[in-house]
């Protein structure tokens, strides 16, 4: 094999080229798909992959006395990061990009600080943004391969793998969720059918605004706009006295 990668380097024909595309073909393969993460992106990462093993095979040396595969690897590997790093599967606006870093840093930072998972609140407070940008900015991740809710992010004491979702916690609704539920029911008469239907959509049926927009037919710019008028109508509604939900 190392002289059909002498024979490229000098010049020669398709068919050499083809042969040792053939032969490492496995390898960018195998790469590519460790790479993707299951998200549907092996093709697109298997096609950069390529180039960089023909970038390796121009630049291999016999003389760095090791063997090929070890110098193609991080060439090959370096390529598939630098396109997926940088590719969003659906058009995300600038400040989401933006604050999607940042929500990522202060979950870590507030963990360490707080000694559990931060709330949303506490996230927003830190970043001083709203509640629902942070929401939103989460949600939005999911388009970003490098920012997927399901990246590894560090080890808990046991030794598993914890996730930027895992970091996200909650209020556990222990003996108040009966008074929740009578606010809530109180606070959504205030929503119109379709406010209705998005949030339950996107928060019940846990499904994205672009798999909602194209359930309900609409565009994923008008769910965003529908969830966070109905995000609103309900934080009015739900500021009153608790005597009022009886």
């Amino acid at each position: 094999m190392y002289d059909l990668i002498a024979q490229y380097q000098a010049g020669a024909d398709e068919e050499v080229q083809t042969k040792l595309v053939l032969h490492y073909e496995s390898l960018v393969q195998s790469l590519a798909r460790k790479f993707s993460r299951g998200q549907g992106h092996d093709d697109d990462l298997y096609q950069v992959g390529m180039i960089g093993l023909l970038a390796a095979l121009r630049r291999y040396d016999t003389s760095f006395n090791r063997s090929f595969e070890s110098f193609a690897v991080p060439t090959i590997v370096g390529e598939i990061k630098r396109i997926r790093d940088k590719t969003w599967s659906v058009h995300v606006p600038r400040r989401i990009k933006e604050l999607g870093p940042r929500i990522k840093k202060a979950v870590e930072e507030l963990t360490t600080e707080l000694q559990r998972s931060p709330l949303v609140n506490e996230i927003a407070a830190r970043l001083e943004v709203t509640e629902e940008e942070v929401l939103e900015t989460m949600e939005m991740g999911k388009s970003y391969q490098a920012l997927s809710v399901d990246r590894s992010i560090e080890a808990d004491s046991e030794g598993s793998a914890v996730t930027l979702l895992d970091l996200v916690g909650s209020h556990d609704e222990g003996f108040e969720q009966t008074d929740q539920q009578l606010l809530l029911e109180k606070a959504f008469a205030v929503l119109t059918d379709r406010e209705k239907e998005i949030l339950k959509c996107t928060y019940f049926d846990n499904l994205s605004q672009k798999e909602t927009g194209d359930l309900l037919n609409i565009s994923q710019m008008h769910v965003s706009r529908l969830q966070r008028r109905a995000l609103q109508k309900l934080r009015e509604s739900i500021r009153v006295e608790p005597s009022e939900c009886y």
